[in-house]
């Protein structure tokens, strides 16, 4: 299949060049880099969340 061929040597290359190794070291922060970026959302969203119910209960109770 053509689009493997090119896929396949473009890994050929940035695996054989110094170029190519930097590439791979920056595709590779990317990476780690958005795994940070989602777990911390992840985080702040369920902590939001609770405080976002709590305030809720808060007006409710205030509202009766």
């Amino acid at each position: 299949m053509p689009m493997f061929e090119g896929m396949n040597r473009l890994f050929a290359y940035a695996l054989q060049s110094e170029r190519g190794a930097n590439l791979v070291e920056y595709g590779l922060l990317v990476i780690l880099i958005a795994i940070v970026a989602l777990a911390a959302v992840q985080l702040a969203g369920s902590e939001v969340s609770a405080q976002y119910s709590e305030i809720a209960s808060g007006l409710v109770a205030a509202g009766t």
